[in-house]
Formats: C-alpha cells, sequence, structure tokens
C-alpha cells in the first residue's frame, strides 16, 4: 500500500479519527469508516465477473478518490487501471504509482492540458476523452512540447445530455484527427451512459442501456471502414455493467459505486426485482456518528451533518436498525427519529451515505475495520482535487 505518514506522531481527534489497533468503538466522529471485510468481497465479486465475461476493469478512481483503494481494486480485482474526472484527480493517482490513469472527461484549459501533457514522465500511461475536433491540436501540441504520448479516446454522448459527439460520422472524423496527430494515439471510444444508472428498474435500465450499444455499434462500424480499430470501448457503471458486459461491444467496464455502495445505489433493483444491496453488492462504506443529545424525548441528534456528507441523492439511512430514523440535518447536526427512546447520549450509528463520492470528497481519513478493531487508517488521497 502507499506509504503513510507515522501514526504514532498524530493525535486521534485532532490529526486522524482513530489509529491502528484502536477498538473500533473508540473512533472519533462523524468519521467515513470501511468495513474491510465486505469491501474486498465486493471487489473480489466484480474482479471475477469481469474476467469470467472477458472484461477488463478499469475503476472509477472519483468515486473513492484513494490510492489505498484503487490499489486494492488492482490487487484483489485485478483492475486494469483507474478512471479520473480531473486532471488534478489524475494527478494523485499517477504519483501514488497506478500506472493506467484515464480522465473520463475533457480537457480543455491551456493549463490543464499542460499538466496532462506531463503525467507520462510520472510512469503512467495517460489517456483523455475528445469531443471538439479543435481539442486534439490542442492536446498534440502539448504532449509534442513535453515529448510525451497522450492517448485519445472520443466520447460519444448516448444519453447522458453531458459531454459526447451524437454521430458516427462525428466519432470518425475527430478519430482519424487523433490518428494522424503527433504526440497522440486513438486509443478508442468512451460510451459511459451516467444518466440511467439509478433508474429503478432492471428492465428501464436496460432499455436505455441499448441504445448506447447500438450507437457503440455503429460508431466502431464506421471506425473500421477508415481502418481505426479500438483498443479500448469503455463504459458501464453499477447500475448497468452487466449489460455492457454481454454486449458484444464493450472490453472495459467502469463501475465505481459497487466498491462502496451507497443508499441511492442501494434501492435499484435487480432483474428478480430486488434491491442490489441485498444480495448484488455489500454496504461497505459508512459515515460513524455519535448522538450528542437527547434532550427531546423522540430525537436523537447526532454529529453528522451536511458537513459530514452530500445529501443530493437523499439522505442517508441508518444501517441494520428499522427502530430510528435519519430524517433531517443542518450543518453540524443530524436528526434522528427515535421514538422508543431506544438511543442513548454518546451512542454510536452507522449511516449509509446517499451518495458515497460527494460524501468521501469531504473527509481526510477512511478508517478500515475489522473484528470489531481499526485495522488502517487510509488518507482520502485526491480529497478536494477538483480542478
Amino acid at each position: 500500500m502507499t506509504k503513510h505518514p507515522n501514526f504514532e506522531d498524530f493525535e486521534v481527534g485532532y490529526d486522524i479519527p482513530a489509529k491502528p489497533g484502536m477498538d473500533a468503538a473508540d473512533i472519533q466522529t462523524p468519521a467515513l469508516v470501511l468495513d474491510l471485510d465486505a469491501l474486498e468481497r465486493n471487489i473480489k465479486k466484480m474482479g471475477d465477473y469481469a474476467r469470467s465475461h472477458g472484461m477488463r476493469h478499469r475503476v472509477h478512481g472519483k468515486m473513492h478518490k484513494s490510492v489505498d483503494v484503487a490499489k486494492l481494486q488492482e490487487s484483489l480485482g485485478g483492475a486494469c487501471g483507474v478512471c479520473c474526472q480531473k486532471v488534478s484527480e489524475a494527478e494523485v493517482f499517477a504519483r501514488g504509482g497506478i500506472k493506467d490513469v484515464m480522465v473520463s472527461n475533457q480537457v480543455t484549459d491551456p493549463a490543464k492540458i499542460d499538466r496532462l501533457a506531463r503525467m507520462p514522465k510520472l510512469g503512467a500511461r495517460v489517456l483523455v476523452c475528445v469531443d471538439d475536433p479543435a481539442n486534439v491540436a490542442d492536446l498534440s501540441a502539448a504532449a509534442q512540447k513535453h515529448g510525451t504520448q497522450i492517448e485519445a479516446l472520443v466520447e460519444i454522448d448516448c444519453g447522458a445530455s453531458r459531454c459526447g459527439v451524437t454521430s458516427t460520422q462525428d466519432v470518425v472524423t475527430i478519430a482519424k484527427m487523433i490518428d494522424t496527430a503527433q504526440g497522440l494515439k486513438f486509443a478508442g471510444i468512451q460510451a459511459y451512459q451516467g444518466a440511467m444508472q439509478h433508474l429503478d428498474t432492471y428492465d428501464d435500465r436496460q432499455e436505455k442501456t441499448q441504445v448506447a450499444i447500438d450507437m457503440v455499434k455503429d460508431a466502431i462500424a464506421g471506425l473500421k471502414a477508415n481502418g481505426l480499430d479500438c483498443d479500448i470501448v469503455g463504459g458501464g457503471g453499477t447500475g448497468s455493467y452487466y449489460f455492457e458486459s454481454n454486449s458484444g461491444v464493450f472490453n472495459e467496464l467502469q463501475c465505481g459505486s459497487y466498491a462502496f455502495m451507497d443508499a441511492d445505489y442501494g434501492r435499484i433493483l435487480d432483474k428478480d426485482g430486488n434491491r442490489i444491496d441485498q444480495g448484488e453488492w455489500e454496504n461497505a462504506l459508512f459515515i460513524l456518528t455519535t448522538v450528542m443529545s437527547h434532550a427531546k424525548a423522540d430525537k436523537a441528534i447526532v454529529d453528522a451533518g451536511l458537513k459530514a456528507q452530500s445529501v443530493d441523492s437523499g439522505l442517508p439511512t441508518v444501517y441494520g436498525r428499522d427502530d430510528v430514523e435519519y430524517v433531517k440535518c443542518s450543518d453540524e447536526h443530524g436528526v434522528v427519529m427515535d421514538p422508543k427512546g431506544a438511543l442513548n447520549v454518546n451512542d454510536k450509528l452507522k449511516l449509509v451515505p446517499g451518495h458515497c463520492d460527494p460524501t468521501c470528497n469531504v473527509h481526510d481519513w477512511y478508517v478500515g475495520v475489522r473484528d470489531g478493531k481499526v485495522e488502517t487508517v487510509w488518507p482520502v488521497s485526491a480529497r478536494g482535487k477538483a480542478y
């Protein structure tokens, strides 16, 4: 794993929420806690699935922003590399020893392009997505300036209505420009359908994914007609990976949230109509929080409020309990309805965050727990890297 600071020099509650060897009950809150057994099972399960379907898995680093988790995904799950959304994230992973790093987004700002072009000197394969012909020339100039190579994929907008081109002709035009540009290498197609990942039913997700598959098939045929082959045809998320992996056209998955499993993803249904957090994936990430007030008989106030999580995809759920419910939060307070008075001051609760990605981004550390003990403390390596 990555070399970390000497924890002996750190003070619990001031520098870090816990130290290895501590009882889990003594973790300072609010803190991000990883159930290491569940995390490892999730990672191995996805790795085994990808291999059995002849797929590579490029894990989405924007979810956990952790070099340590990415390395675990490589060693235990056979991940081929990581996706990032920002150059600053990519730099952290490359410096941390990840050797295959894709910015699955557009990089158009001159300063960011320059940083991207320098990244191969860190020893990493560097890839980026393109949807604008003008971007090709800028990437090429930067790569030549630094004597490096950037691999580029043409991004297809297959339903998310964000970045990406929408016609095969545009794919072919940009791909041919990349293929002939000095300092660049055409790497393939990026076709991630993010808008459908959280649709409730399996059938609805399958219908939306089929649109992406059809677009990709047509694009691949157009590229082959022009003598261009794709090393990477990437896409697929936690809500759709089974469709892309059986499509006959995708060869890389880009799943992220499967490893931690949040409340919003957990509610979507598998092909049998069951929640995916009740059999397919396990909750491995929690916000550990402490009851700090119970002055109201039916309400417990906990120390995990808005500053400890993101609620853009809904409030967290209380893990393993149906007698209490997290119902509201403000900056520093969370309100937990406790109609039976089951909770006491200083009791701890495990919350499943509504959306893991932005929740992880507001914490400095992951506390890894196994068998009731703190086994490891990992930095959220790329925390705040939004540029």
